[in-house]
This record gives structure tokens, sequence and C-alpha cells, in this order.
């Protein structure tokens, strides 16, 4: 499963920002029509675009996971580290890019397959928290085996609990979350890699309203070749006001057992090569009224739903991974003696495993921040999402990379482990979100939300002396870090909440110059983005170290020297990305000599260097 969220960045962009032109166009403020309210957001990173620090979902630290669900999770735990251990052969899987079905059925005998899934439904009645944690076990023994169950539970089947009726539920998660069937979600098309506008599968209601017919194919299916459900989304022609139709994409629960559902072979691809991905077509299937997923029309919102639910489970098995990268490093180092040392004694093997520990760190405070939110009823989370998606899936690939560079040449042979592991980790950065996209994503959306209050702000011009004397002063972002922060780590707090106030004049400025046209300025808002990363994610490590620190955990000094570490790394590095992406007149150039230098190429039909030999 392939698909990413252009179409919810795009949908910002033609929705962008009714600003009022602000402070260029105050000389015209007449009586007019008021400013439409902005709505306040409870989200830390939505609040950070206007430069405040609302920190309600961010401290303290929210896990509160009761005795009883630990030591139903801990019953798990063992069991599941022994079948990946001993009856799942990751490497075997590899090879013949196969999970074998009695596998997965041994698996199935865990509750593994129906996490989420009430009891009474035959599921495990797990919370997500509890989820993330068996997601991130999968993750350090066999990445292609958590895609299988990602793509069963955290996207497959995941619209009929979100979404369903009480019918559809009754109907198909019993066999779903045990494993007797398997569930597949399917939008990608050839068209629609990034673009999820673009569907071309058809579903059209029968003459007499009884099914809908289904048309199309899609691509790079996980568990294409062997789900028996698939959560499909197709372009429906809707009837409008004024009587004319207009085609909308809708969701449907779709059996293989209906009919005219085919899946072509087992892709060949570059890593986690035991999931199964498949094309899927759909000839004529009828589709029973009942088994429309939501409402007719919709389907855009209940993909979006389906994805941004799940989004943890990938930084969740990238955290297993990373585990698994650090500790054959650890293991590697320590024993592995060059120039009369051990590789442990050097400065620079030193830092790179502290530079591991640091993304980890960083990673693991983000996805149970994020899983024990939703599991008190936050429900506005996107962004927390998708920076924990980027974040996590990139730091996984650098882990890993710096693990085989400090293995030296045994790092890139097959026996050590970590190419397969690489291999694996490539894909994260693309499917369920392109991390290109979702960094647009996070920026468009934020500086959309900032853009409504600054357009409320500056509708006086009362308003416009405030904001002038804000950007001139910095502003206060209203933390209370003093308070929620432990003392020892108050220096990084500060080091943050300075970033907050710049980051929020930051973005006012791009607001206030380029008004509408900042949806074309992916210089300025992939910066933005980045920064927005780099501050969420110190913003949860300080309060996940507060945390250990406050209830006296074993690790509490450990964590609190890796927080500092961290912060301090991070707020640097949000200063730079800051201050470039404020830098107008140096952008300019600099946007013009990329577009330049890549239209020559593209018009060229490739490079127009000349090779220095001349031949």
């Amino acid at each position: 499963m392939l698909s990413t969220l252009s179409k919810i960045a795009r949908i910002s962009q033609t929705r962008f920002l009714r600003l009022s032109h602000s402070a260029a166009a105050a000389k015209d403020a007449k009586p007019k029509k008021a400013p439409a309210a902005a709505v306040d957001s409870p989200s830390f990173v939505m609040n950070l675009f206007r430069g405040k620090a609302v920190t309600d979902q961010v401290f303290p630290y929210p896990l509160n996971m009761t005795e009883e669900q630990k030591e139903t999770l801990g019953m798990v735990m063992s069991p599941l580290e022994k079948m990946l251990i001993e009856v799942n052969d990751v490497v075997k899987n590899d090879e013949t890019s196969d999970i074998p079905r009695e596998v997965l059925d041994k698996f199935a005998e865990l509750g593994t397959f129906g996490v989420l899934v009430p009891p009474e439904l035959e599921g495990s009645g797990f919370n997500n928290s509890q989820m993330a944690r068996v997601a991130e076990i999968v993750g350090a023994y066999d990445l292609g085996f958590g895609v299988v169950m990602g793509a069963h539970q955290s996207i497959g089947y995941k619209g009929i609990l979100l979404e369903g009726t009480d019918a559809q539920k009754q109907k198909y998660l019993p066999d779903l979350a045990t494993g007797r069937k398997f569930a597949a979600f399917a939008l990608t098309e050839p068209t629609t890699g990034s673009d999820a506008s673009s569907v071309r599968t058809r579903a059209e209601l029968s003459a007499d309203g009884k099914h809908y017919v289904l048309n199309g194919g899609k691509i790079w299916i996980s568990n294409g070749g062997f789900a028996e459900v698939f959560t499909v989304f197709a372009q429906t022609p809707i009837k409008q006001a004024d009587g004319s139709t207009k085609d909308k994409m809708s969701a449907f629960i779709v059996e293989r057992s209906f009919g005219g559902v085919t899946s072509g072979p087992q892709e060949k691809k570059m890593g986690i090569k035991g999931s199964n991905t498949t094309e899927v077509h759909f000839d004529n299937v009828k589709i029973p009224v009942e088994n429309l997923l939501g409402k007719e029309g919709e389907g855009f919102k209940v993909a979006m739903n389906i994805l941004n639910n799940g989004r943890f489970g990938i930084p969740a098995a990238c955290t297993g991974a990373m585990k698994h990268c650090i500790q054959k490093t650890v293991d590697h180092i320590t024993t592995r003696v060059q120039f009369g040392k051990k590789l442990e004694e050097f400065g620079n093997v030193q830092e790179k495993l502290v530079e591991m520990i640091s993304k980890l760190y960083a990673t693991e405070s983000i996805v149970y921040m994020l899983s024990s939110n939703m599991d008190r009823g936050i429900k506005e989370y996107q962004l927390e999402a998708a920076i924990g998606k980027v974040l996590a899936s990139e730091s996984a690939w650098h882990v890993c990379d710096d693990a085989i560079q400090v293995h030296g040449g045994m790092g890139f042979m097959r026996e050590t482990g970590l190419e397969r592991v690489l291999r694996d980790l490539r894909i994260f950065r693309i499917f369920e979100g392109a991390n290109d996209v979702l960094r647009i994503f996070i920026a468009l959306t934020g500086a959309q939300h900032a853009g409504k209050h600054l357009a409320a702000q500056t509708s006086g011009v009362g308003g416009l002396i405030g904001l002038a004397v804000a950007r001139v002063t910095g502003g206060n972002t209203g933390s209370n870090f003093g308070q929620v922060v432990d003392a020892s780590l108050q220096d990084s707090a500060k080091a943050l909440d300075q970033q907050i106030g710049l980051f929020g004049q930051t973005v006012q400025g791009l607001l206030i110059k380029h008004k509408k046209g900042i949806i074309d300025r992916q210089y300025e808002m992939h910066r933005v983005a980045n920064a927005a990363i780099e501050i969420y994610s110190s913003a949860a490590v300080l309060s996940r170290a507060t945390y250990a620190i406050k209830n006296k955990s074993s690790s509490a000094d450990f964590e609190r020297k890796v927080a500092t570490y961290y912060v301090e790394k991070a707020m640097r590095s949000s200063n730079r990305y800051l201050k470039d992406a404020g830098n107008a007149s140096d952008n300019e150039t600099k946007v013009s000599t990329i577009a330049s230098l890549a239209k020559e190429v593209c018009g060229n039909g490739g490079l127009t260097l000349q090779h220095p030999v001349e031949l």
C-alpha cells in the first residue's frame, strides 16, 4: 500500500488561507464584513504555527497504562518474541518473498491480528499504546511481517472498526480479528501515487438500487494476493443540489468471494519482501449497497481517518528496528578491537552511538505520546502523527545506516542482517504518506490555521499595532514550561520556548509576504516543516524525561542526559531552518536558480553537463 497524503495537501491549497491582505491591505480597512472567527485548537503543533505553546496534550507525559493492561500486554510479549524467533524465519521470508500461511496462522493464535478489536468481536481489546508495543516488538524482528500485520489491521479493516455500521462490524470483524480472513487497503492506482483525487476505479449504482458495480484496478496492494476482504476506494457519481452529477470518492467493503476480483503476481521489491504486494483488479464486481463504508461521496474522508488513526504503527515498528540496530552496534563495538583499542573507545564511534540513541529516544517518546493521547480520546492529532511518521522513518534509516558503517565491511554482508533491515526500512519514507508530501501537509495545514488567526488579528488598526509590536519583541508564547518541565531541564525548556517564538514570527512573516501564494513556496514550507519536527520532538523528549525523573525511573538520569543532548542539537537545527525560511532576499535567488537549473535539465531530456574529458 503506497498511498500518500498529497490530496489532503491539495485540499489545504484550494481552501487555503482566506487571509485578509493583512498589513499590506490595512489602508483599505473599511467597515466590511468581519473575517470569519478563527477556531482555536488544542493541538500543540497547530498552535506552534501561531508561536504559541499550548501544552495540554504534551505535559504531563500522557502514558497511563493500568497494571491490568501491563499484565495483559506482558502475557503476549514473551510468546510473541518466542514465535518471531522460533516460528518465523525472517531470512527465509526475505529470500522466498513469502511468509507461509501456516506461520500467519500460528501468530493468529496469539490474537495479534485483532489487537484493537473488542473482545465481544473476538479481538484482543487492547488500546493503542498496547498496540504500539506489539508493533515495536514485531518491527525489531521482521519489518516485512510487520507490514503484513499493519496492512491487515492498521489500515486493511481499520475502516470497518472506525466507520462501519454495527452490522458490518458483526459480519466482518470476528473473522478478521482472528486471522481466519485477511484484509487489504486498496487506494493506490497507476495515476494516484501521491494524488488520491485522480482515482479512476468506478462504482456505479445498479438500476434496481441493490448493489454497486465496481470496475478498475489497484497497484502495490499489501496483502493483495491473499486478502479476502478489501477496503476499496472508487469514484461514484453523486447528485448535486442543482441536479447535476459530480464524481466523488466513496469507500466500500469488497469480498473476494463476490466474484470478479483477481490479483496479479507478487511484486519484486527492494525490501519487505516477505510481505505480499500485488495488483488487484475488479471486473464488474457486484457490491451490496449495505457494504458502502461511511457515506457516499465521503471516501476521501474515510481514507484519511484510517491513515491518521493508524499512522503511529509505522513509528512503533521503526522504534523496534532502531533498538535492534543499536543492540547489534553495542555488541560489535564492545568486542571489536582495532589499533589496539575496542571500537567503543573511539570518539567518533561514541558520537554515532549517542546519535542513534537520541534518535530512538525522540521517536519512542512521540510514539507513546501519540498513542496515549489517542487512548484518552484526543481527536486532533493529524499533524503530530505526520511528524511522528516522518521522524521515525528517517531516524530509523539513519540509525541502521550508521550501524552498518560502524560494522565496516561486516555490515555490508548479508549474514550480519543489517543490509536486510536497511532495505526494509527504505519503504517507510514512501508509503502511508510520502515524507515530502507530509512535510508540505504539515506546513500548509499549520499555516492555514495561523493565517486565519492572523486575518482576525489584523482586522483593525489596533490589531496591526499589536502585531507590529509582537514582531519586534518576539511576542509571548504563553508557555508553562517553568511549571511542567523538571528543574534540571530548564535550560533546554528555555531554548525550546525561544524557538517556538521564532517559529511563530517566521510563519507570520511568510504569511504577510506571500499571502495565498505561500502554497507555492515549497522551499520555505519544507524548512518550516523541518523546524516543526525538531520543536515537537523536543517537547515530547522533555515531557518524557520529566516523567521519568518524577517517577524515579531507574534510567531517569540517563534520560535526562539524552534529553539535554537531543534538545540542544534539535534547537540549533530548528534555528537554522527558520533563519533559512525567513531569509526572503536570499530565498528568491536560491529558488530562481533551482527552478532554472531543473528546467534546463528537464528541457534537455537529461544532463546538460559536458564531460571533463570531452568524450
